[in-house]
């Protein structure tokens, strides 16, 4: 028999999931970009995207505004897993290394802090070799609605 802590972490990995399903469902700007999610769990999200030649910029490297989504991407799958609607309200970068056309990055968002209507999110952007290319930080704030129907199972 489950314990009631496994399967309460059952139910959010549920629902984290159907929240990403959802919001996948209709990400234009993230699909667009090749992006694909890899990893999904209560807090966390894990994305990647492969850089391809009309990324880059005047120096022939990634344009750090494709990075700069592709974390925000995952930030957002992060901080919208619990099924209460969340936007950024402040979010920087760093960028650490240049990123060649060709590269896959994997961006791994994960949460720090979460009280009230704000959140705290780390993420990290590394290349196919593990090595860190990027570090954001977003800020987020709640809004009203939720991600499911009021009639869905798992809404309730």
């Amino acid at each position: 028999m489950e314990s009631r802590e496994a399967a309460a972490e059952t139910a959010a990995q549920t629902m984290a999931q159907a929240c990403a399903d959802t919001m996948w469902h209709d990400d234009r700007a993230s699909k667009a970009l090749g992006m694909s999610i890899r990893r999904i769990a209560p807090g966390e999200a894990v994305l990647a995207m492969t850089v391809r030649p009309d990324m880059t910029n005047g120096h022939d490297i990634c344009h750090g505004g494709f990075i700069f989504t592709l974390a925000d991407s995952a930030f957002a799958f992060a901080c919208n897993s619990y099924n209460q609607r969340a936007v950024a309200q402040q979010c920087a970068v760093t960028f650490i290394r240049a990123v060649a056309a060709g590269e896959t990055l994997t961006a791994h968002a994960i949460e720090r802090s979460k009280a009230g209507r704000g959140g705290i999110y780390d993420v990290t952007v590394r290349d196919s070799k593990n090595v860190v290319v990027a570090e954001f930080r977003g800020h987020s704030r709640t809004i009203s609605g939720e991600l499911l129907p009021p009639n869905s199972t798992l809404a309730q």
